[in-house]
């Protein structure tokens, strides 16, 4: 059974641990899950994951924050993010007698999920107001990402109008109104990140276009970053649901990632 852990005092504000059972764990996955960051949309998204990935030997971190409609958004939601991945650093349950977690740490997220992700191993210059600076100043910070059809282009994302304008009621602006804000808080803008970043896509995701994953690539190769853009067999939800092709394209790269982080 998973173990929870509070991060804060808001009841948003806490995360799931399973380990591997009987041995050593392999490596940490940060579990961030989507729903377009709204709040009827929680962490159960991310629990069959977790349990499938601890039964391959990883630990498992699934995170929950607060949303928009559950005092989330700008800048509530990244403040969480980065709270929650550095509160590892306080996990007893996750670490081994010399109080170290087990490496490499990799954050997993799906759709709004793979942004926030991807976000959280960047190095982030904050403004007056902005969410907290994961970079260089983490506790814990990421030697990966897997993106699973993450939003990873937030000003396209919102001319788009994806899922009803989820962009905008998110951050609280449009990118009009609030630039500085969307460069604060958009991948794309932010490259290059701090860690490899896998870029995930089904090949027949209708909730999130390629385009969204095919621009950050293409910035964050451009700013000299390293970002693998690889697209895998399914659907948008395939890349959450173990057993699927789409599952096994995530648990590849997580194999690789753990690879590249070794050096």
């Amino acid at each position: 059974m998973p173990e929870r852990f509070q991060y804060g005092d808001h009841p948003d504000q806490f995360g799931e641990l399973t380990l591997p059972p009987g041995q050593r764990a392999r490596g940490t996955v940060v579990i961030i899950h989507g729903g377009y960051w709204r709040s009827g949309y929680t962490l159960d998204l991310g629990r069959p994951a977790a349990a499938d990935l601890a039964a391959r030997g990883w630990a498992v971190v699934n995170l929950e924050y607060r949303r928009a409609g559950s005092g989330g958004g700008w800048p509530e939601t990244f403040q969480d993010v980065a709270a929650g991945i550095d509160a590892l650093a306080e996990l007893k349950a996750l670490q081994d007698p010399q109080g170290k977690i087990p490496p490499p740490v990799i954050a997993l997220g799906h759709s709004a999920g793979g942004h926030l992700a991807v976000w959280a191993a960047g190095d982030r210059c904050t403004g007056t107001g902005g969410p907290a600076s994961r970079s260089p100043r983490a506790r814990v910070p990421l030697a990966a990402v897997v993106s699973q059809s993450g939003v990873l282009d937030l000003r396209r994302a919102h001319d788009l109008g994806l899922s009803g304008g989820a962009v905008s009621d998110f951050l609280g602006a449009r990118p009009d109104e609030d630039p500085d804000r969307y460069r604060l808080a958009d991948p794309t803008l932010q490259v290059p990140a701090a860690a490899p970043v896998f870029v995930l896509h089904g090949d027949q995701d209708a909730d999130v276009p390629l385009e969204l994953a095919e621009s950050y690539t293409a910035a964050a190769v451009a700013a000299g970053g390293a970002a693998e853009l690889r697209l895998v067999p399914g659907d948008h939800y395939g890349l959450i649901t173990p057993g699927t092709p789409a599952w096994n394209g995530v648990l590849q790269a997580l194999a690789d990632a753990a690879q590249a982080a070794a050096g």
